[in-house]
């Protein structure tokens, strides 16, 4: 099975001409690779706003599973623009299972539950994954079921994160914080912008952070600025160079990492 995305062009790009290139494109990746036309899945990537990247865009139904790490994944390559598994984050995920192990771990905007497979993974005492989307949710609590992280300490919490955050709650030890660059979502009392409201995110987060606790902090709109200066009382480190894996290191911007902890 191969999956291939492809930006739609500019306006200025001739669409006959970009969608004869498109062809033969799809065609030579064929030939190369002796596929059957069944087992190539092509999408155009088009700006998104609010919450459409998530959605379902067809009903084929077509789940397979894929292995990272040793790990298994459930990912549909038709549904849905994305996949279910971001590969730019191979290395996040990885660096998260390393240092969780009896740990209490907070997964927020869990989406697919990807982070929360490798911190049971990794020994975590307990995980908690937070989303607004029920499909997704479930999609995550199918992923521990396939590696065999069933437990009552693997919780699930459909929420929107923002609320949930504001209200009184346990303390993590680990929080992941990877939310989308934009959601308007009808489902959401307020819009989400990263820019404008990464400061008030991580204040949150921080708040539910143990004294020796962890925050990584990940984002992936393109431009993003961290304002240091709004989050100087706590100690920010960027880790985006070690989160990155060497077949994205020619897009270095496809997301951007930081440990945020208290200092000592």
């Amino acid at each position: 099975q191969v999956h291939v995305q492809e930006y739609a062009p500019p306006k200025t790009v001739d669409r006959t001409r970009a969608a004869a290139r498109r062809a033969d494109a799809m065609a030579a990746i064929r030939e190369v690779l002796n596929l059957p036309t069944g087992n190539l899945h092509f999408k155009v990537r088009e700006r998104q706003r609010g919450s459409s990247q998530y959605e379902r865009n067809t009903l084929t139904g077509r789940d397979i599973t894929v292995m990272e790490s040793g790990l298994k994944f459930i990912v549909n390559l038709d549904d849905y623009l994305d996949t279910g598994l971001f590969l730019d984050h191979r290395p996040t995920r990885a660096l998260v299972r390393d240092r969780v192990r009896g740990k209490r771990v907070l997964n927020l905007f869990a989406y697919t539950g990807s982070f929360s497979v490798y911190a049971a993974a990794g020994g975590a005492r307990s995980t908690t994954s937070v989303d607004l989307s029920r499909t997704y949710l479930d999609w995550a609590r199918r992923n521990m079921a396939l590696n065999g992280f069933t437990g009552i300490q693997h919780e699930f919490v459909h929420a929107d994160c923002l609320q949930w955050l504001a209200e009184a709650g346990p303390s993590y030890d680990l929080i992941v914080l990877d939310p989308p660059s934009f959601s308007n979502s009808a489902r959401m009392e307020e819009t989400l912008d990263v820019q404008r409201d990464h400061v008030g995110l991580i204040r949150a987060c921080m708040a539910r952070l143990t004294p020796d606790g962890v925050l990584v902090f990940s984002n992936n709109l393109r431009g993003f600025r961290l304002d240091e200066e709004a989050l100087s009382e706590w100690l920010v480190r960027d880790i985006s160079r070690q989160t990155l894996p060497l077949d994205f290191k020619r897009r270095p911007n496809i997301h951007r990492c930081w440990d945020i902890s208290a200092r000592p």
